[in-house]
């Protein structure tokens, strides 16, 4: 990086070892001083941890987008605002900031933030028993899983037409060598994509 001309601070640096157990790394820089071991950290604004999991990710989007949905309340909670103006700000502002870099995620459960998002919305609560699909159907909005499909999949595509050696397509094509461990194992991503293309031939 240096022969780049970019210079590495050092202390700001972060190091995490990609394990299912907790691994102690000593890595150092060029002065011999060791760089500070965490086990999660943001990056680009995408939180990564030391198991290689999304679900930090995930907890982090939720919480940012009761966060803006929490500036938005004086709006979603009025009983005078049409619904159809709640929505477009749902869609257009809270869901994108609870969708952000779903493109890179294993796959996770967003249906519960939403659809108590979705309920806020429509004024209704689980004690009176309304089917999840009812609701969306009646505001018009697609279950969140499909949205994450397709913004997975329209990713993938882009990094499939990157020219060969591109550190993204490397990284997403890459076979680890190795066995995996016993029992069942943690979904990848590209076991995602390999179920959904198993469940529609079009995707």
């Amino acid at each position: 990086m240096e022969s780049k001309g970019l210079k590495v601070n050092t202390k700001k640096t972060e190091v995490i070892s990609r394990s299912r157990r907790d691994v102690e790394v000593d890595i150092k820089d060029k002065d011999n001083a060791r760089l500070k071991q965490v086990q999660e950290s943001k990056y680009f604004g995408v939180t990564v941890d030391a198991r290689g999991e999304s679900q930090v990710a995930i907890r982090v989007g939720v919480a940012a987008a009761w966060n803006k949905g929490r500036e938005l309340s004086d709006v979603i909670s009025d009983r005078k605002m049409p619904r159809k103006l709640k929505m477009k700000l749902y869609s257009t502002i809270i869901r994108p900031v609870l969708l952000y870099v779903a493109e890179v995620w294993t796959m996770g459960i967003l249906e519960a933030t939403e659809m108590r998002m979705s309920r806020r919305i429509k004024y209704v609560t689980l004690r009176e028993r309304e089917r999840s699909t009812d609701i969306r159907r009646e505001l018009g909005v697609r279950d969140i899983n499909e949205k994450v499909r397709e913004i997975r999949m329209r990713w993938y595509g882009h990094v499939k037409r990157r020219e060969e050696g591109h550190p993204a397509k490397v990284a997403m094509e890459i076979i680890v060598p190795g066995r995996r461990p016993r029992g069942r194992p943690k979904q990848r991503w590209r076991d995602g994509k390999r179920d959904w293309e198993t469940e529609d031939p079009g995707c």
